[in-house]
């Protein structure tokens, strides 16, 4: 028995309730260890001398090139479980109880086995239901549109509080308006827009001002119609949140810069010296910033009365403007207690808001429930560039690496996941590809059907390219044509008529050479997706009704083909 690969954490990840009556608990094994493993579970608070256990067989729920997974979800009317597993490898059999590994018939004491203390009905995780149905178009404003599938390429230059405000090619919030109908013909339901609001260069990171539309992009009116005529069309609306950091030209700033540690604003930054000035060219501030830009001075959002304007903030938007929820720029770089305030201000105001935080690593220390809903899944961007793009990883290899995006983090907590190819931060995925549209397309493909929210940059449907900051920034080329816009139609339309592709469990079905087998099933219907990204041909034979195809035969998936079938079952899928 390898007993260095066994693991498993009481309250995370590994042992979390759903519900007031269901947890979930899972463990992991080396893969093809055990025989069995059995799951026992007690009432910690039963007051009998011995604590009675109940069995149950814990099923394999998945297995990758290293390790076994086993799961089981029980339903309880217990708040309190003492619990243990049984491992079995066909010769050893011992009992894995509190982190330790016990002979089968050693006593211990009933403090002594794994807990699940008490399921507080505060502490249940829970992220909005609409997100699993979510597709979201992501518009970077400046370079969108300034009117119907028109961009003018001609920068702005604004004055806000005397202080200069410019983008770069014209974009506005009615071009975001006039094109609403373009964006949900192409199947989306949901917008994230980076920023908006008051700032001084053309991304709009520098925010001078909170509680106003930036005048390059027009007025506060302009987005309060956004918004309306949005919601009118079955689009919800996320903004971006800038809380690390300011300008150097918003009031708080400027006031230090005035009045230095007699500013009332002194303490809204992060460790600022007692003589504050501005960095001459050439020279590195003296405080603390967003990466080292003196112009983006960092926030101290640990401040009580910083933190009660941010929090206003965010009910403003939702309180006034009716949006949908805030993705939250560097995310992983304000305080946790900043997280929880902000959270909760948003929930009560709009419960059904999401939270999403640019969080470009593991997010499971901000995946409990009280700080952000999803994550912006930039592992899952980096796994299928690997796969699709590169074809640096073998299936098995690709499978492996999915195995940590649906294990990481609590079981209700993946439909909030935001899952992306590119974005305004990184290469554009087609060039990534080498500008082969079959590649993407399988990439697409699978960003559609696995668990989460698909997310989809401006201009990836027009096959807009680019590796630097200034190409994948580009205008929208409203001109051009290309097939990927009706790939995207095709697959975000399989997405929405297949309830197993939005709620289903996902199951790796085979994985050999470069052919990734996988299904996802909910009740009594089962949709099974084969890709071949790879440059030979792989043996496969479609197991249900097909209902697309690209690339294959009756028993050949060929070079860039794949596979979708659908399957029902006269009964249910265990999930």
């Amino acid at each position: 028995m390898h007993y260095a690969s066994i693991l498993h954490r009481p309250m995370s990840e590994y042992a979390h309730p759903l519900d007031e009556t269901h947890f979930v608990f899972r463990l992991r094994t080396a893969r093809s260890d055990l025989t069995q493993v059995k799951f026992y579970y007690a009432d910690r608070a039963d007051m009998s001398p011995e604590l009675t256990f109940t069995e149950l067989s814990m099923p394999l729920v998945r297995s990758d090139l290293l390790y076994d997974w086993y799961e089981i979800i029980l339903e309880t009317e217990w708040e309190r479980i003492a619990y243990y597993f049984l491992l079995d490898d066909g010769q050893i059999q011992c009992r894995y109880a509190g982190e330790c590994f016990e002979k089968m018939d050693a006593h211990i004491e009933r403090s002594e086995f794994f807990q699940y203390p008490f399921n507080h009905k505060a502490d249940l995780a829970s992220v909005p239901e609409w997100v699993r149905d979510a597709v979201v178009y992501n518009i970077f404003p400046d370079s969108f549109a300034d009117g119907k599938e028109h961009i003018s390429k001609a920068g702005k230059a604004e004055s806000y509080n005397g202080f200069p405000s410019v983008t770069n090619y014209g974009g506005t919030i009615n071009g975001i308006r006039e094109n609403l109908d373009y964006i949900k013909n192409l199947g989306f339901n949901c917008l994230y827009l980076n920023p908006t609001f008051a700032a001084g260069a053309y991304h709009k990171y520098d925010l001078m001002d909170y509680k106003h539309i930036d005048p390059c992009f027009g007025t506060d009116e302009d987005f309060r119609t956004l918004v309306q005529e949005a919601h009118g069309k079955g689009i919800r609306v996320i903004v971006d949140g800038v809380f690390n950091h300011v300008s150097w030209n918003h009031f708080s700033f400027q006031d230090v810069l005035k009045n230095g540690k007699e500013s009332p604003y002194y303490e809204w930054f992060y460790s600022l010296p007692e003589a504050l000035t501005l960095p001459q060219e050439g020279e590195s501030p003296a405080y603390t910033c967003f990466a080292y830009v003196a112009n983006m001075p960092k926030t101290n959002t640990a401040c009580p009365s910083l933190r009660d304007y941010f929090c206003d903030v965010g009910r403003y938007w939702i309180r006034k403007y009716d949006v949908d929820g805030w993705r939250l720029d560097v995310a992983n770089e304000v305080d946790d207690g900043f997280l929880r305030a902000f959270r909760r201000a948003v929930k009560n105001e709009k419960p059904e808001a999401v939270i999403i935080g640019e969080i470009w690593e593991n997010s499971e220390h901000y995946m409990t429930g009280d700080m952000v809903d999803g994550a912006m899944n930039y592992d899952f961007r980096r796994f299928c560039t690997q796969y699709f793009a590169e074809n640096i990883l073998t299936a098995p290899e690709f499978d492996l690496r999915l195995s940590s995006l649906l294990m990481r983090y609590k079981k209700q907590m993946l439909p909030a996941q935001l899952n992306l190819l590119d974005g305004h931060d990184t290469c554009r995925f087609l060039s990534l590809c080498q500008g082969d549209i079959d590649k993407m397309e399988l990439a697409i493909l699978f960003q559609m059907t696995f668990i989460g929210m698909p997310c989809v940059f401006y201009g990836d449907e027009k096959g807009m390219k680019g590796m630097t900051e200034k190409e994948y920034r580009m205008p929208m080329p409203w001109n051009d044509h290309s097939h990927l816009s009706e790939v995207y139609r095709k697959l975000i339309t399989l997405r929405k008529d297949n309830k197993a592709l939005t709620r289903g469990v996902f199951k790796t079905v085979e994985t050999t050479g470069m052919l990734f087998r996988y299904a996802r099933e909910w009740n009594d219907e089962r949709i099974e997706i084969a890709v071949n990204p790879g440059d030979s041909s792989a043996a496969y034979s479609a197991p249900g009704d097909v209902l697309l195809k690209k690339n294959c035969t009756c028993d050949l998936l060929m070079p860039k083909g794949y596979v979708i079938t659908r399957s029902v079952n006269h009964g249910k899928y265990d999930l």
